[in-house]
């Protein structure tokens, strides 16, 4: 171990801006091969500890807590470590592959976690024969991509039940969450065919909708906007169910001063799934919302609690969407029923919420207004929309 050590010192210490083109990339298919040779022996040594029970010699119980809390794995990478670890004695062409650094942790996890026990038992039963797999899988891991593997897999699955699986599809439906220090989340969604096809097309018919001219989006931002705004729409719709005795809503605390003070106020605000907001966010969602006031005491107790006040009254959205009926950025045109009611003149700041002071904004829109963007009606009628430069957005005939 202390001469592999000091063979990554030696490496590391090399001069990389010397190296051509075709220096580099063979050096790096090469530092893949050598990554994948000890993956595939840090899996055969944790299969070792597995079965050895070798954690109960630190005081845990498992090889995974032990993977997590001792080398700081994470909880996923640790499974895929032990999963991958008890498969290999099972596939031992693949496992060969695995050892010459020619197939990828990834690619051992994809059999692993297709073909545990029960699916090698049912092979079995019905006489397939797993040895002839294995070697088809470790040629395709070794020459193909990655989802080729997925696809051979998937043939062993087939040839195993070659009707297919009783219509269950929530069997394999998985939705995780992770909430970041700043409040953000990260999410990833695992479907069947026919769930994946209902978000996709949830998910495109809004971002086919929503294309304004100039858009500069990535994909992957239309997506994630997209998925917000199918949010927005049921959350707004109130056919949700209830969430302890109210109906879903997004809930902002913030304290009266920090709300009212027009600078940014980074972290003066949190949200009712424990986010931590600015002030100038938080007043973006005031802008159209539901206030509430609660006066606490210096023990942190609430001493007094007013009742709900709509700052935007179901009357005056009428009104402002029989007016308005789309976003009224230039170049936007998002229908009303993804729209926010915005105050021109922040009702914080003495604006009136009144069909003169507002606008409707999709959620992209309203946040540019609360950027630097400026929106504003002429005596015309006609909404003109300004940028931060002080330049107006022109749009059609008026740019020739």
């Amino acid at each position: 171990m202390s001469e592999l050590m000091s063979a990554l010192d030696a490496l590391a210490a090399e001069e990389l801006h010397g190296l051509t083109d075709g220096g580099v990339l063979e050096r790096v298919a090469e530092l893949v091969a050598v990554q994948n040779r000890i993956a595939a022996e840090l899996t055969r040594t944790v299969r070792r500890a597995d079965a050895m029970q070798a954690a109960e010699h630190d005081g845990l119980k498992s090889m995974r807590s032990w993977l997590t809390g001792h080398t700081r794995l994470a909880a996923s990478d640790a499974s895929r470590i032990l999963r991958s670890g008890r498969a290999l004695e099972h596939f031992p062409a693949l496992s060969a592959g695995f050892a010459e650094g020619s197939v990828t942790a990834a690619q051992m996890d994809v059999v692993a976690s297709a073909v545990g026990e029960p699916e090698r038992a049912r092979a079995a039963e019905q006489g397939v024969d797993l040895a002839a797999f294995d070697r088809v899988w470790a040629q395709v891991a070794a020459e193909s991509p990655h989802q080729s593997l997925v696809a051979a897999v998937q043939a062993f699955e087939d040839a195993l039940d070659p009707d297919g699986p009783e219509p269950d599809p929530t069997e394999g439906r998985r939705l995780s969450i992770a909430k970041h220090a700043d409040g953000s989340i990260t999410g990833r969604f695992d479907l069947d065919a026919v769930g994946g096809e209902k978000v996709q097309a949830a998910i495109e018919s809004i971002v086919q909708a929503n294309r304004p001219k100039g858009d500069e989006r990535t994909r992957a931002r239309q997506n994630a906007d997209a998925l917000v705004q199918l949010c927005d729409n049921q959350l707004a719709s109130g056919d949700l169910p209830i969430l302890r005795t109210v109906k879903p809503h997004v809930v902002v605390g913030i304290d009266l001063d920090d709300l009212i003070d027009p600078v940014t106020g980074p972290g003066a605000a949190s949200t009712g799934f424990g986010a931590t907001i600015s002030a100038a966010r938080a007043r973006w969602v005031a802008c159209d919302a539901s206030v509430s006031r609660i006066v606490m005491g210096p023990d942190g107790v609430p001493l007094d609690l007013g009742r709900d006040h709509r700052v935007v009254t179901p009357g005056l959205r009428k009104a402002v969407e029989r007016r308005d009926e789309a976003c009224v950025f230039a170049g936007c045109g998002a229908p009303s029923w993804w729209c926010d009611v915005h105050h021109l003149i922040h009702w914080l700041h003495g604006g009136e919420t009144s069909l003169g002071n507002s606008a409707l904004l999709c959620e992209r829109h309203h946040t540019k207004v609360h950027h630097g963007f400026r929106v504003e009606r002429d005596p015309g009628g006609r909404w003109r929309t300004w940028r931060p430069d002080g330049t107006e957005i022109l749009i059609g005939p008026l740019l020739h």
